[in-house]
């Protein structure tokens, strides 16, 4: 997995999450691109290169090493040889005709992508997925061209087959066709997401479908077109009731701090493990730098806790973008203490609980014990606009939900410990005027704190009760 991939992972799993929360039955869907040219191109590299591979009695033995690697070896052949780029074209017609040789090596291929990018999926702290990959839907994809050319919507275009709509056209005027077969007689994305629409909306459970009634796309928004012709013709064909919405969620490009392509030194892609480590190690070093002994080692805990910070700031400063902006990527803006960040977050927390655990006498290597609910009473301005900002957490929700921009958790976030800390500065808890006050203002602690743990939760970043 590469950069690339973060966006679509965590905005994802954030909406599935607040989609949860909020009472619906969400299924979390992870399609895979495990089908296609690239496949094809792959497949015919291990035909070479790795035979035994093309054997289900052998293929498991195979050790492929690094897919990158594997496939920067292929693709420079598909680029070079014209003979290996007929047979990577040829090959992914043989793969979804169901050839046994090209379905044994493109099964080894899945395998060992999945082993890897579980371990981003881990260390992002994405739970919950259902791998449904392009191939899942080959079985339907005859049944859809038939479908459509019965209805007239798909015809013959240039010895490939085609949907024309109402409204797109080329650059110089002429219909824009959306293919869905090709001249070869393979099918394409187009084909297999109006079959993936069918099965998500039209198919009953009985029979392995979803009957979902709202389905999110979150891809990047070059593909906004795609889906927009994909949707209109699944709507034309009648694969889509009125009632159900079919909602693209793009999102924008992840650049370098220059607003270029975000890429190493040498140009190539960033790994998202690379990445993810590096953050890490940030903030084990910043985190060092702040302990009476910088020369003493972590302890378990303390590594833990550098990590969501470090895994917390890149998801965070992600997140708090708006989802169709490009971002430039940078390390120290996102490990900031100042800010909309996620480290300021952490701390936020981490802050209440210490101003809890004071207040009420608990000690600070403990779990905090969250005092009972109390009446509330307004002494000062700033309580006052703390409960205003509280109160609209339901709204700030209902937002979302709606809108699917999940920045706007991470600006109400950030609102909300800004409005604490003016509370704080002028309201004294440990020392208030009376028992009912302090009991008052630990109630405000106590919300502002589940508010934080409640949205920093729908983002996927653990709290930590002490920094």
């Amino acid at each position: 997995m590469h950069v690339g991939h973060l966006r679509s992972t965590i905005i994802g799993d954030t909406l599935s999450n607040l989609l949860s929360f909020s009472g619906h039955d969400v299924l979390r869907l992870n399609h895979v691109g495990d089908w296609g040219t690239q496949f094809g191109m792959l497949v015919e590299h291990l035909r070479d290169e790795f035979p035994q591979a093309l054997s289900k009695e052998t293929s498991k033995d195979v050790e492929l090493g690094d897919l990158v690697t594997l496939y920067k070896a292929a693709k420079k052949r598909f680029d070079a040889d014209d003979d290996f780029k007929v047979r990577s074209r040829e090959g992914v017609v043989k793969l979804q005709a169901g050839d046994k040789e090209a379905l044994a090596a493109w099964e080894s291929l899945c395998a060992a992508s999945r082993v890897e990018y579980q371990k981003i999926y881990d260390v992002l702290n994405i739970v919950g997925l259902n791998e449904r990959g392009e191939s899942f839907y080959n079985p339907y994809l005859l049944n859809v061209i038939e479908e459509l050319e019965e209805q007239g919507l798909a015809v013959e275009s240039e010895g490939a087959t085609a949907v024309f709509l109402d409204g797109y056209t080329n650059r110089d005027g002429s219909p824009l066709p959306m293919l869905v077969r090709k001249s070869d007689g393979g099918f394409n994305y187009a084909t297999t997401d109006l079959a993936a629409i069918r099965h998500r909306v039209q198919m009953e459970a009985s029979d392995g479908g979803e009957k979902a009634d709202r389905v999110l796309y979150v891809t990047d928004a070059g593909q906004s077109q795609h889906f927009e012709m994909v949707f209109a013709a699944a709507k034309k064909a009648g694969f889509v009731a009125d009632s159900v919405s079919l909602e693209h969620v793009p999102f924008g490009l992840v650049q370098g701090e220059d607003g270029k392509k975000f890429a190493t030194r040498s140009g190539d892609t960033v790994k998202l493990k690379d990445l993810l480590d590096e953050a890490v190690r940030i903030a084990g070093e910043d985190m060092k730098s702040r302990m009476e002994n910088p020369d003493e080692d972590f302890t378990d805990a303390t590594a833990d806790v550098a990590k969501t910070v470090g895994i917390g700031a890149v998801k965070y400063a992600d997140l708090s973008m708006n989802r169709e902006s490009n971002y430039k990527f940078s390390y120290g803006r996102m490990l900031s203490l100042n800010g909309n960040t996620a480290p300021y977050m952490l701390y936020a927390y981490a802050r209440i609980c210490g101003i809890v655990r004071k207040a009420t006498g608990q000690p600070d290597d403990q779990k905090v014990e969250w005092p009972e609910a109390s009446e509330i009473i307004i002494s000062h301005d700033s309580e006052k606009q703390l409960i205003r900002n509280l109160i609209k957490l339901p709204d700030v929700l209902s937002e979302v939900e709606s809108e699917l921009y999940p920045n706007r958790l991470c600006d109400y976030l950030f609102e909300t410990s800004q409005k604490f800390n003016q509370f704080y500065e002028n309201c004294s808890v440990n020392n208030a005027e009376t028992p009912e006050l302090k009991a008052s203002r630990l109630s405000l602690c106590t919300v502002s704190a589940a508010t934080i743990r409640l949205l920093m939760g729908f983002i996927g970043i653990d709290v930590v009760e002490k920094l």
